[in-house]
């Protein structure tokens, strides 16, 4: 049977010549390559056929389901598929219930998400999922029923179609390494129905467990050793994390088509772009260390046929927090084409702390530049904590040794090293060793709450790295009023164990009314960041990704360059050191005589080099050619 013969058998009544004719087009245009990675994956067999075709009907009634004002989205996207290159954007992450309560009282923050100039809003996960510990939300019990406390599929619905209207695209996570034990598949699986233990990694005795984890290593050796939990029944499921979350088995084509008919349910509600989590885990490889393998990466690549298929709008970003190497290769047009950007803001806190750019620029130099059509997404701190990143052999090349320097990271942003402005809270803490990573707000972070002089200066220093360096960059929403770390995480059930509930603060209410009042703490982060904001916004060269960095010849002075389209480039120049540092005029020389300050809207003579104050940084435009 021909392909449009099969494919006509799926068309409804009511789907007009034009929608049909553009879901035709890009099932042609993607369907060889899902069936060329289906077969990589799972072979010729009969169930991995079965599989395919359903997949090929699923997919065409998700498109005829697809709301009218999405199918136009789609096609306003095609048009323009650089959108989230803008200059323009601006991402703000939040969780629902701490900073607004629930789906309907955050649609009336709308407006000063607005003022603030929001078009990218991350929910921190918001489905339903197991009481008192989940992992914030990361231990999934159900892609479709959004928690109750937090409202209903229908709120959600509402508010993504509000967002839109305002310029607002959604993102969520998408949860699709492992589902809760409490997910309606868990239950069948360990009620021993045999569709369902199909979709999960278990085991009658630690034979198979034993064998994969001679190479695998253990992630929450707090929660449990090594990678396996064992159930009631005496058996054994995988669970890379916490206990409660237990990994899908991807070998399972139904569990890919399961996963799929989740994505486009989620993309049919109005979400824009989908937070892959854990990215490097999804499948599993007997003797190796079950990361980073080529079969997750043709997951993603048909995952996102798929999507394109039946929801061409829909955005894929990764989460891998592996080694640099290994970040960029899950970016890519066909994979994922927006991505954390992890290396820069670990060593924005390391440039912080150290008041030395070397790293930081290196990075910038070596790691920045991405495939056309794909952008990092930048931030200072995430709902998680800092993990230090960075590549040992890079580090060796400026004469650091690795090991080292994570052991000064960790003491110096927990307080625990002389002079420290930082009030971070260790997260997985090995006194012994030196190993932790990270938790605190930004403000916590850089000093604020240590009351350090400095503060503000850095906070506004780190935000204006991941405004200028391309891409789309992310605020922790309640950041932009310099929101401290909430200690009451402690008296929570379920948190206190997990120290990077410190770094998610409810709602800082009183710090939002003092916004407006630069004479507070809340009101010079705020007004310094919205004209950073708002600078960004009227700065053309600020699109796109392209970045050349330069060497300062001072070790405190970072300094790179962001070219226009039109004769013009930004030069940005950033101080962290606590004192004024001078950039010389042979440092210079190779730029005009004159620029302009876009932060200032004043003229400045580069012709005598330049003096950065502490803490601050500058973006100057000068003409090219």
């Amino acid at each position: 049977m021909s392909l449009g013969t099969r494919l006509e058998a799926l068309r409804r009544q009511d789907t007009s010549e034009d929608d049909w004719a553009g879901f035709l087009r890009r099932t042609e245009a993607e369907l060889p390559r899902l069936t060329g990675l289906f077969r990589d994956l799972y072979g010729d067999g009969p169930d991995a056929s079965r599989e395919r075709e359903l997949l090929l009907a699923d997919a065409a009634d998700a498109w005829q389901d697809r709301p009218a004002d999405l199918r136009a989205l789609d096609a306003a996207r095609a048009e323009h598929p650089d959108w989230f290159q803008s200059n323009r954007m601006l991402g703000g992450v939040c969780y629902v219930d701490l900073y607004a309560g629930d789906l309907e009282r955050l649609r009336g923050r709308i407006p000063y998400l607005r003022e603030l100039g929001l078009t990218y809003l991350h929910l921190m996960p918001l489905f339903l999922a197991p009481e008192e510990n989940s992992d914030g939300g990361y231990a999934v019990s159900s892609y479709r029923d959004v928690n109750p406390a937090l409202g209903t599929m229908a709120d959600l619905r509402g508010l993504a179609a509000e967002l839109r209207e305002n310029g607002i695209s959604l993102v969520v996570d998408f949860i699709f390494n492992h589902t809760s034990n409490e997910h309606e598949w868990a239950r069948r699986a360990r009620a021993g129905d045999p569709e369902f233990e199909g979709f999960y990694w278990l085991f009658p005795d630690r034979e198979g467990p034993d064998a994969y984890e001679r190479t695998v290593r253990e992630i929450f050796p707090d929660d449990h050793p090594g990678s396996f939990v064992q159930l009631d029944d005496g058996r054994w499921v995988w669970a890379t994390f916490h206990s409660f979350q237990w990994d899908l088995n991807y070998r399972n084509p139904a569990v890919f088509r399961a996963m799929a008919r989740e994505m486009l349910f989620l993309a049919n509600q109005g979400v824009d772009v989908l937070r892959m989590d854990a990215v490097a885990f999804i499948w599993k490889e007997l003797g190796t260390t079950c990361e980073s393998l080529p079969q997750a990466h043709w997951l993603l690549q048909a995952f996102n046929a798929v999507c394109r298929i039946a929801a061409p709008s829909l955005l894929f970003k990764s989460e891998a927090i592996v080694h640099p190497d290994e970040v960029i290769q899950y970016i890519d047009p066909h994979e994922c084409r927006l991505s954390y950007n992890p290396l820069q803001m670990a060593l924005i806190w390391s440039s912080l702390a150290t008041r030395d750019v070397g790293l930081l620029s290196q990075a910038l130099e070596r790691r920045h530049a991405l495939p056309e059509g794909t952008a990092w997404v930048n931030y200072v701190r995430s709902h998680d904590d800092i993990g230090w990143t960075f590549a040992d052999e890079d580090a060796a090349e400026l004469g650091i040794d690795g090991h080292a320097h994570r052991r000064f990271l960790n003491s110096f942003f927990v307080n625990r090293f002389p002079g420290s402005y930082a009030r971070g809270v260790p997260f997985q803490d090995n006194p012994r060793t030196g190993d932790c990573r990270i938790s605190g707000t930004t403000a916590s972070l850089a000093g604020l709450e240590a009351g350090d002089d400095g503060a503000i200066g850095r906070i506004l220093l780190a935000h204006s790295i991941a405004l200028s360096t391309g891409g789309v960059p992310l605020l922790y929403l309640g950041d932009e009023v310099g929101q401290l770390n909430d200690y009451g995480y402690l008296d929570v059930p379920g948190h206190a164990e997990d120290s990077r509930w410190v770094g998610r603060p409810p709602y800082p209410a009183d710090r939002y009314a003092e916004r407006e009042d630069p004479a507070t703490d809340a009101g010079a982060v705020f007004q310094g960041l919205r004209a950073l904001i708002r600078a960004r916004a009227a700065t053309p060269e600020f699109a796109g990704g392209r970045l050349v960095p330069f060497a300062t010849n001072n070790s405190h002075v970072l300094g790179y360059q962001r070219p226009g389209d039109a004769g013009t480039a930004v030069v940005v120049l950033a101080n962290f050191a606590d004192d004024p540092q001078s950039v010389t005029p042979r440092t210079l020389s190779g730029l005009p005589a004159s620029a302009e300050d876009i932060l200032a809207g004043t003229p400045v003579d580069l012709s005598g080099g330049l003096v950065l104050p502490a803490h601050t940084f500058r973006w100057l435009r000068v003409r090219v050619r």
